[in-house]
């Protein structure tokens, strides 16, 4: 198949890219940059989300497309989430019309139905909140509701997938961090460390994008217009899951913690002052920050294994081994 990938040369997208590569298929990225790390049988495009002729060209001759280009983060203006996140996907879904690409796959994020709360072992049929913490989740949840309208149209057909802390080799974001905040002696635990959330392994979210496209060729009319939450399958305890790392890389413990309470008080005076003094940098706390590490937030992901046949390759243990692996092969900069 002809299969673009937008993002794909962020984490997911350049192992994605590679795994539908190595199966034979002829893969083409779209990003803003240059990425020398994807293998030469990969086109990479360069050109930038919102811009609508450009993704046209991208997509056209496409037999599918996936979308894990996004902007991420807690903090930046809102305009450019609403441009990127809404608009980027507008974009993308309008050029598969136009060029007849009938199927689409979009990374969404389960933080697009987070209300705050602990939310223990919900399911797809959880609604989506009445207001949003910061601008990612709001932004992520209108792209896939629009995603989810597309499907069924001008014969295009939509899978929405929720991975949840995409983890290990070739990380960026998530993982590195942590490590950075522990390194400097400024990882606070917050809450009292009780919470359970879902995490998944980078090969397992792989494998659930793939087995998302096949659903949609070999079973539309089952899993067109779905969402499905992803994860490793098992929940672990954040603070105890972060002291192993820690641990296993020989870096100081966690030593201090903070009350969700407290920790949402803290969120909500720098929020207001980062926004009052035009502050572009992210603030060290914030209120969507302070509930995604005290509370509990993991899924139900029944309709991922019944629909999708999705089930993890690779176990929780042997996704910890691999992850700690690859950290003690990278040497910390400064």
């Amino acid at each position: 198949m002809k299969i673009l990938i937008t993002g794909g040369g962020g984490f997911l997208g350049r192992a994605l890219s590679h795994r539908l590569a190595g199966e034979g298929h002829r893969v083409s990225v779209l990003g803003r940059g240059t990425y020398p790390q994807l293998a030469p049988e990969i086109e990479s495009i360069r050109a930038d989300i919102r811009d609508r002729e450009a993704v046209e060209r991208a997509i056209e001759g496409k037999d599918a497309v996936f979308h894990a280009a996004s902007k991420v983060g807690i903090w930046g203006r809102s305009e450019e989430y609403q441009d990127i996140n809404v608009g980027g996907t507008r974009n993308v879904i309008d050029a598969c019309f136009k060029n007849g690409v009938p199927h689409l796959v979009f990374t969404s994020s389960p933080s697009v139905v987070f209300d705050r709360g602990d939310m223990e072992g919900v399911d797809e049929t959880t609604p989506y909140p009445q207001t949003y913490l910061c601008d990612y989740p709001r932004t992520k949840a209108m792209a896939e509701q629009n995603v989810i309208k597309a499907n069924g149209q001008n014969g295009l057909t939509t899978v929405s997938l929720r991975p949840h802390l995409i983890y290990g080799p070739g990380d960026t974001h998530l993982v590195p961090r942590i490590l950075n905040r522990a390194r400097k002696r400024r990882l606070v635990q917050v809450g009292r460390g009780e919470n359970r959330v879902d995490i998944v392994y980078i090969d397992n979210a792989v494998q659930a994008h793939c087995l998302a496209l096949q659903a949609l060729i070999e079973r539309p009319e089952r899993v067109g217009g779905r969402c499905y939450f992803i994860s490793d399958g098992t929940p672990v305890f954040l603070w105890q899951w972060v002291g192993n790392l820690l641990a296993r890389l020989g870096l100081p413990p966690v030593a201090r913690s903070i009350s969700y309470p407290a920790a949402w008080r803290i969120g909500s005076a720098l929020e207001f002052i980062y926004r009052s003094l035009g502050i572009g940098s992210e603030p060290a706390m914030t209120r969507f920050l302070a509930g995604q590490l005290a509370t509990s937030h993991y899924f139900n992901i029944r309709r991922a294994r019944e629909e999708l046949k999705y089930e993890p390759l690779v176990g929780a243990e042997d996704a910890f081994e691999r992850l700690t692996a690859s950290l003690r092969e990278v040497r910390p900069s400064g």
